[in-house]
């Protein structure tokens, strides 16, 4: 899939099937979903988990929790917008 494939599955009512829980938790928050987004992503381990939810949290304006998840991911907040970081974790979760 590509991240415009994967931008355009968000007008459907249901994420596509196959999608990894990150993938999924992305959908849901670019759907406007930031409770079921936070619901998935805060349940995958590890570095990658970590990192949706920071990204999660600085969705929701709270940078002292995003920041101690980038820190758990081994980075830092990015300086580009929301709308960029988005589609960089897209491209990422893709493997593209």
């Amino acid at each position: 899939m590509t991240v415009k494939a994967f931008k355009d599955s968000l007008r459907q009512a249901a994420p596509p099937d196959g999608l990894s829980p990150l993938l999924q938790a992305l959908w849901y928050e670019g759907k406007g979903d930031w409770h079921t987004a936070h619901n998935i992503a805060q349940d995958v381990p590890g570095p990658d988990g970590s990192w949706v939810h920071a990204y999660l949290h600085r969705v929701e304006g709270d940078d002292w929790n995003a920041n101690y998840w980038y820190r758990r991911a081994g980075r830092s907040m990015p300086g580009h917008s929301l709308k960029e970081e988005w589609t960089v974790l897209v491209a990422h979760f893709l493997g593209q």
